[in-house]
């Protein structure tokens, strides 16, 4: 096996990007990134420590959840949790963050690439306050590159396909895996009991 470690390899490989890949990356938000932003209810935000450790993390809420401050600024609420804040921490050592926004039904998806800050400015946590709950922070992004994503991957996954869909007994409950991963002594539920659980969860803490 051959491993690929330059980019003079990498390139005799793939060849050069097709123009319109190159061209469509924009520096600021444009009308349909806004537009795309708005209609979102999901994205992942990933991130990496000052060590280059990675990690990625996905995030939920009704669509427009995360709001679009103007052409270079995007605001994403961080709500309760477990408190293990990975993508808080990276982004205080390192703020380079990327993120992958998807719109159910919609196989294209959107990429924003650039620098992060955690806030808890009043009138920042203020632009939330039409959700149920309010955000311990907010998580303000600073836009270097934003571009659409074509329809390939979700199309060839068929992620929005309910005949694709499998059946959640397919997987133990989360209790049941993290209960062997961790050899841990707690009481494990049926997932009807744990769905009931995190839906109480997001009521009351958002």
């Amino acid at each position: 096996m051959t491993k690929i470690d330059t980019q003079e390899k990498l390139r005799a490989i793939y060849g050069a990007p097709l123009e319109v890949a190159v061209s469509k990356c924009l520096s600021a938000l444009d009308p349909h990134c806004k537009h795309f932003i708005d209609l979102a209810p999901f994205a992942v935000i990933s991130s990496a420590d000052s060590s280059g450790d990675a990690d990625v993390s996905p995030r939920g809420d009704g669509p427009g959840f995360i709001k679009v401050l103007d052409d270079n600024t995007i605001l994403m609420p961080d709500r309760p949790g477990n408190n293990r804040v990975d993508t808080l921490a990276n982004i205080v050592e390192n703020p380079k963050v990327g993120m992958l926004f998807f719109v159910p039904g919609i196989n294209e998806t959107l990429r924003v690439n650039g620098v992060a800050e955690i806030r808890t400015d009043p009138e920042l946590l203020a632009l939330f306050a039409d959700t149920p709950k309010p955000p311990v922070t907010v998580i303000k992004v600073t836009v270097e590159e934003a571009f659409l994503h074509c329809a390939k991957s979700l199309m060839r996954s068929k992620l929005w396909d309910a005949s694709a869909q499998i059946d959640r007994k397919t997987l133990p409950t989360l209790g049941k895996m993290i209960k062997d991963q961790t050899a841990a002594n707690f009481e494990v539920g049926t997932q009807e009991e744990a769905d009931k659980y995190f839906a109480a969860s997001i009521a009351e803490r958002g």
